[in-house]
Formats: structure tokens, C-alpha cells, sequence
């Protein structure tokens, strides 16, 4: 919502003052590009095998649940009661173990994207301020908060490419 208040008054105020006919614009997709260059292709690569244990892990819970319940289903109308019931709670301690792990698991791995990124902003703003002025543009917009630009306002590639050097 914030994003198209902002939006809606780039676009008034490029429509009323003259003065901004001859603004020049460029849009970038920095998600793209930021998750497109080699540090964060690097910064995956890492991440998977750091995590490879925890994910391991989490997919036997996971696993060993969906058996448990298999054989519930499968099984349960021709177990005693003290048996199904037996069953049900093992069932039930695996969906919370695989529950726990996996949250356990996201935090984790959430914590160490969000650390890349504030690391990776000095650079990426870096990388924007050069194309600001290479391309002698007045303004750079996400490409998020556009509706629509022509393809040669497009500057995502040249970002990228500057975040790889």
C-alpha cells in the first residue's frame, strides 16, 4: 500500500510539473539481481551445506511421521484400542519433533539470509549509485513499485554485473 502512495505521487508529480520532463529514470529489480550474482549463489551453496545435517534430519521426522500415520490408516481398525492409541502418540511425537526441527531449521537459516542482505546492502547501494551516474539518470526505481517501464529503463542486468565485480 505504502509502495503505491509512493508510486501514485512519483506519477503526479511527473504529470504536473514540467520541470520533471526531463527526468531521466531507470528501474532495477535488486532482488533478482542481488540473488543472481555470484556472492549469493555462493552464499547458497554454503548454506545448503551447512544445513545439510539439520535438513536431514527434518526430513526423517518428517518421513517417519508420514509412516506412522500410514500405518495408523492402514492398520488402525484391526489394532486393539491400547495399540492404535500407542501408535496415535508416537504419530504425534514425530509431527512435533519434525514440527520443532523445522522451525528450529527456518529461524535459523532465515537469520543467516537476513545477515547476508545487511551485508550485501553497502555494496548493492554502491552498485546502484554507479548506474545513477554512468547512465546520467536523475532517479532509480524498484522495479516492484512500477507498473510498467520500457525494456531499455531496465537496468538489472548492469546491476548485476557490477555486484559480480
Amino acid at each position: 500500500m505504502n509502495k503505491l502512495r509512493i508510486l501514485a505521487a512519483i506519477m503526479t508529480m511527473l504529470c504536473v510539473t514540467p520541470a520533471f520532463a526531463d527526468t531521466r529514470i531507470g528501474v532495477v529489480d535488486l532482488r533478482q539481481a542481488l540473488f543472481s550474482s555470484t556472492d549469493a549463489q555462493a552464499f547458497s551453496a554454503q548454506l545448503q551445506k551447512d544445513f545439510a545435517d539439520e535438513e536431514s534430519n527434518v526430513r526423517t521426522a518428517q518421513d517417519k511421521a508420514r509412516q506412522l500415520k500410514e500405518r495408523l490408516e492402514k492398520d488402525g481398525a484391526m489394532m486393539n484400542e491400547s495399540e492404535r492409541a500407542k501408535l496415535g502418540s508416537e504419530f504425534q511425537e514425530k509431527v512435533q519433533e519434525f514440527n520443532l526441527l523445522k522451525q528450529r531449521l527456518d529461524s535459523t537459516v532465515a537469520g543467516r539470509k537476513q545477515n547476508f542482505l545487511e551485508s550485501a546492502r553497502p555494496e548493492v547501494d554502491a552498485a546502484v549509485k554507479e548506474l545513477l551516474e554512468e547512465n546520467d539518470l536523475d532517479l532509480i526505481l524498484p522495479s516492484e513499485a512500477v507498473v510498467y517501464a520500457k525494456p531499455d529503463m531496465d537496468l538489472t542486468s548492469e546491476l548485476l554485473e557490477k555486484l559480480n565485480q
